[in-house]
């Protein structure tokens, strides 16, 4: 029986050896710190005095901005008069913290992890809370409200509007070795990754160029799930992401309860009214069963990684304390969880790149496809907006584009660009020409291709990272009556949201017929930007293949995905006659496409739904694909080829 599984190197061994040391410190590293608060960091963060910010007091030289020296001069320079709603604001909550701090031992104790810290900070929070209500309701009853300030600017609200702050927190309070040594750590996490990675890749390089199964059905990372073990991942994960949202809208249920009628509407109309239900065979990578445990478990761990990433970025503390030196280094100012983000994102699609490099290096195109993401995502997605930022401009990554850039025309961006002068106004209309102008030319030239394969950082890290589980993707017409449903039904959501969006914008008026703009924001931001892009949008690479967002999820995909099926030049010529069905194109194509059955038929391929990676020709063996952009012939080309059938009754044609 032929060996089921590939032939690696000493190098490779020492490659996953660095590589799997790496992610243990990485891993391991969130629970060695211990976490200590000073009641001067808490107030600086959660009450800070007004008049003491710039001005070298202790709540002030807690907090160091961007840029600044972080001296403090022994005179205080002098300034406006102090704002009475921020004077009452301080003068309400910071006696609060402070007598909640003390009578609940917060500031006098040292916590081992930040989940006992995060919930003694919680318990603080809602003791001061009750405290500022009553100072609160106390002022109204002897109508002491300064004119012009709302009791509701000084009542604190629900403590997941306060995550943000909760993070800062944990930071000023984090002691211990991470914080000590953040270069160490850095080299041991994402340097021996870095490494460890590349002498993974590199003897690749060695043997024939030209595509190999490498038993992708057969390893326990690459080989997927079945259908029942699949559907149950997906449901777990739907459900914990749609509960964890009703605590992220303050036990406001309304939206998730939303989102789970359109859910079940759609499982509907496409298992019964459309008649897929036992109608639709789904391919599955692995019939057996649960056997894919290595996937699982990297596709659980992204999973987690992107709910602490995203929704708790205060258990994620000592990784970004680790790139603090490296951002200060490089850009100034302090780290945040998005530097973490972009800085790991980046490095990811470098290395991996070069293993893309490595797989195709006998095409042309995927050469320079995959030199392409790696530039853009490096300079576009990474450094211009770092510089931006250092230089206090928008940190806007200027190749992303509406409506996958969904808070483009949020009422905060659109003062920032405003604000920016004549770099932000160029922001602001370069980002609109790419809308109206930018996205429907250059589908129309070289179809969506340009944009999801070439520029775009989600389709960056799916045809780099995501390359070895590109052939989980379903291949089904169940799938892909769901992807049509699911996808549009996004791009239209996100068109809602952002007409609300202007329209409380230019009328001020912060509702629409009941709707509440920024809850639609934040709804919006929370199960779309997040939930579907990152948690299962990347999660889901190792269960589902790579392309779940971009194929399911992506509004701007569905965006160009239009404008490519009725009005692009772009589409896949095939020659049927050279086909013999190998099957390499349907199982290699990441969209979901059965390509083999265009083949057979002799059938050029116009589908909203393809990337053009061109990955379905560099893997066929008789040259059977091409990606061309012409319409001269396309009327009769992307129609099936037709057999003549000759009987007794006469000349007929057969589909």
């Amino acid at each position: 029986m032929p060996a089921k599984h590939t032939h690696k190197t000493a190098l490779q061994y020492i490659g996953l050896g660095l590589f799997a040391l790496s992610l243990l410190v990485f891993t391991g590293m969130l629970a060695l710190e211990n976490y200590r608060l000073t009641e001067q960091d808490l107030l600086a963060t959660m009450a800070p005095n007004p008049e003491a910010e710039g001005a070298g007091t202790p709540e002030a030289s807690s907090t160091v901005s961007a840029g600044s020296s972080g001296g403090a001069s022994d005179a205080a320079p002098e300034s406006a008069p102090t704002d009475p709603r921020a004077r009452l604001i301080y003068e309400v909550q910071a006696p609060a913290f402070r007598e909640a701090a003390t009578e609940l031992r917060l500031t006098d104790q040292t916590f081992g992890s930040s989940f006992s810290f995060q919930d003694k900070v919680t318990e603080v929070f809602q003791a001061a809370r009750e405290r500022v209500d009553e100072s609160v309701d106390e002022l109204i009853a002897n109508e002491e409200l300064p004119e012009g300030v709302s009791e509701w600017d000084v009542r604190l609200s629900d403590p997941a509007y306060y995550t943000e702050k909760f993070a800062a927190l944990t930071a000023a309070a984090e002691i211990g070795p991470v914080v000590d040594n953040p270069w160490l750590f850095f080299l041991l996490t994402i340097g021996l990754g870095v490494l460890g990675g590349i002498l993974y890749i590199l003897p690749k390089f060695g043997p024939h160029p030209g595509i190999k199964h490498d038993h992708i059905y057969h390893s326990q990372v690459t080989k997927g799930l079945n259908l029942g073990w699949r559907g149950f991942f997906l449901a777990a994960t739907i459900l914990g992401i749609l509960l964890f949202g009703i605590r992220y809208m303050a036990g406001d249920w309304f939206w998730p309860a939303v989102t789970t009628a359109i859910g079940l509407l759609i499982l509907g109309l496409v298992l019964w009214v459309e008649g897929s239900w036992h109608k639709t065979r789904v391919r599955a990578a692995d019939p057996a069963g649960l056997s894919a445990y290595i996937g699982i478990l990297a596709g659980t761990y992204l999973i987690g990684f992107y709910v602490l990433l995203y929704w708790t970025p205060a258990h994620v503390t000592p990784w970004i304390t680790m790139v603090e030196p490296l951002k200060t280094a490089l850009f100034g100012g302090t780290a945040s969880q998005w530097f973490l983000y972009g800085l790991l994102y980046t490095l990811v699609i470098l290395v991996m790149g070069v293993r893309m490099i490595t797989k195709y290096r006998h095409n042309k195109y995927q050469l320079l496809r995959t030199g392409s993401v790696m530039f853009f995502q490096l300079a576009f997605a990474f450094l211009i907006p770092e510089i931006l930022g250092a230089l206090n401009k928008p940190q806007q990554d200027l190749k992303n584009i509406w409506p996958l850039d969904y808070d483009f025309f949020f009422g905060w961006q659109l003062d920032q660009f405003q604000s920016a002068g004549a770099v932000g106004i160029f922001m602001l209309v370069w980002g609109i020409v790419l809308i109206i102008v930018g996205v429907p030319l250059m589908v129309h030239l070289v179809g969506k291709r340009w944009y999801c394969s070439w520029v775009c950082g989600c389709g960056g890290l799916a045809e780099t990272m995501g390359d070895p589980w590109r052939q989980l993707s379903d291949k089904s017409l169940r799938a892909w009556k769901f992807e049509r449903w699911i996808v549009h039904g996004v791009l239209l959501a996100a068109i809602l949201m952002t007409a609300l969006t202007l329209y409380t914008y230019f009328t001020g008026a912060g509702s629409l017929l009941g709707f509440e703009t920024w809850k639609v924001q934040k709804w919006y931001g929370f199960l779309i930007g997040a939930g579907f892009a990152g948690v299962v949008g990347t999660g889901f690479y190792p269960l589902m293949g790579n392309r779940v967002w971009c194929r399911f999820g992506c509004p701007l995909a569905a965006y160009l995905g239009l404008v490519q099926r009725f009005q692009s030049r772009f589409r896949i010529t095939t020659n049927g006659g050279q086909c013999i069905s190998c099957g390499n194109c349907s199982t290699y194509c990441e969209m979901g496409i059965d390509v083999r059955a265009y083949a057979q038929k002799g059938q050029d391929i116009v589908r909203a739904s393809c990337v053009g990676c061109g990955v379905c020709a560099a893997v066929c063996p008789r040259g059977v694909l091409r990606l061309e952009n012409s319409s001269v012939d396309a009327g009769y080309r992307t129609v099936p080829e037709r057999v003549i059938h000759v009987s007794e009754e006469g000349v007929s044609l057969v589909d």
